[in-house]
């Protein structure tokens, strides 16, 4: 398989092509939708909300984090979890930014 060569994008192209691929799985999606939903912090009930195994909901927040749309605080014997919104927020706003670019030429095909 050859490499992804990403150095040759622009980092708004490389960071549109994160966001896509990390809401590229539904359990992500799930997660996100349950964190919105409760409006707080969720310290283990995504195991029962989502209905994965406890690894699998792990590696979906571990994705999320990654790119900063969720933080996670340590608590006890925890990590509890909750949107981080100024990097939705740019998310958010770089997405829009894509998607509401209009075609310029209806010449085409």
């Amino acid at each position: 398989m050859g490499l992804s060569k990403t150095e040759i994008f622009t980092d708004r192209q490389n960071q549109i092509a994160l966001f896509g691929k990390v809401f590229g799985h539904p359990a992500r999606v799930a997660i996100m939708d349950y964190l919105f939903k409760i409006q707080a912090c969720v310290c283990g009930d995504l195991v029962n909300e989502i209905g994965l195994a406890q690894p699998t909901i792990s590696q979906h927040l571990k994705e999320l984090k990654h790119l900063g749309l969720i933080k996670g605080n340590v608590e006890g014997t925890s990590v509890c979890y909750c949107i981080d919104h100024e990097n939705w927020m740019h998310m958010k706003k770089l997405m829009i930014g894509f998607l509401d670019q209009d075609i310029l030429s209806e010449s085409c095909c």
